[in-house]
């Protein structure tokens, strides 16, 4: 019995990784302008979402629940008034 032949032909070409990114891995701000609307609570609760840029992910969470509980009672002042 004969052997078998290697497969003819070119060489499959090498897998190549990923170019690096930079700052991959780090927080990057997003460079998102937010727009006052004049309403104290609304706006404050603005900036304290404007100050997670370049935040780890890991610390959002909770101040975007503080952010929805704000808005939240705020709206619901308005509904009292």
């Amino acid at each position: 019995m004969p052997e078998p032949q290697p497969p003819t032909g070119p060489a499959p070409a090498p897998a190549l990784a990923p170019a690096p990114v930079p700052g991959a891995g780090e927080p990057q701000p997003l460079g998102v302008e937010l727009t006052a609307t004049g309403h104290p609570a609304v706006d404050a609760g603005l900036a304290r979402l404007e100050a997670l840029d370049g935040v780890p992910t890991d610390a959002h969470p909770a101040v975007y629940e503080d952010v929805h509980q704000r808005l939240a009672d705020t709206l619901a002042a308005l509904d009292r008034d």
